[in-house]
């Protein structure tokens, strides 16, 4: 397949072009500087696997959770370079979760297949969800609904691996006993999931994708974060 993938969740800026069994890649710091830079290399990338916007199958973008800025501009640009392309025909859109992505990049990394991803959500919470690997012709199966809490309330099941980018800011306050990776949601792991999520239908058309927001509130008062810290939430089982 021809795809176009990205990534602008986290801090990092992810993008990878599929032609055929060829990919190229770039990353590079995400945040304020995605949205100036991710269009040049987005070009940059196509030229270099010799395809246009006009030959691509689908476009991919890791839809969340994350940093909201990051979500809207990923969504928004996925929408936009979709619409033109095909002489306004416009191409499918596949929207995908970033900690199933984050749990992917951690297989092929660390070969991990029970994963408990969690990115960092800032304001003292993670954002976390249970991926198992049940194999190339099952795929992946995660929780329905994605978590969002303090580090505390992150409680893997034995002999999982806790997978993502918030042991560094937060330490043994996450998960003290299990084992700790690094990881992210990168574009060539939204590549790697795309094949079969299309295959099941979640590519759409680009006005039907939207982000995926797991807090509705981007920033909390400095009462409400005194009681966050005093009264912490209690820890699921």
């Amino acid at each position: 397949m021809n795809l176009l993938a990205f990534d602008t969740s986290t801090d990092t800026l992810s993008i990878a072009v599929q032609h055929g069994d060829a990919v190229v890649q770039h990353t590079g710091p995400g945040g304020p500087q995605a949205s100036a830079n991710m269009i040049p290399e987005v070009r940059r990338l196509l030229a270099e696997a010799g395809l246009s916007f006009d030959t691509l199958d689908a476009i991919v973008f890791g839809r969340g959770p994350g940093s909201f800025t990051g979500l809207r501009t990923a969504c928004a640009v996925a929408q936009g370079l979709a619409f033109g392309a095909r002489g306004g025909l416009g191409l499918p859109v596949l929207p995908v979760d970033t900690l199933l992505a984050l749990a992917e990049e951690a297989r092929q990394q660390h070969g991990c297949t029970q994963v408990v991803a969690v990115l960092d959500a800032r304001m003292d919470e993670v954002y976390h969800a249970r991926c198992e690997w049940l194999g190339s012709a099952s795929g992946w199966q995660t929780d329905a609904d994605f978590g969002l809490g303090a580090p505390e309330t992150v409680l893997p099941p034995a002999g999982w691996t806790v997978a993502g980018n918030a042991r560094a800011p937060y330490g043994d306050r996450l998960a003290p006993t299990a084992h700790h990776v690094a990881a992210l949601p990168t574009a060539t792991a939204l590549l790697r999931l795309a094949p079969a999520l299309l295959a099941a239908g979640g590519g759409m058309p680009a006005s039907d994708a939207l982000p995926r927001y797991i807090r509705d509130k981007v920033a909390q008062t400095t009462a409400e974060r005194a009681a966050l810290r005093a009264n912490p939430p209690a820890a699921q089982p």
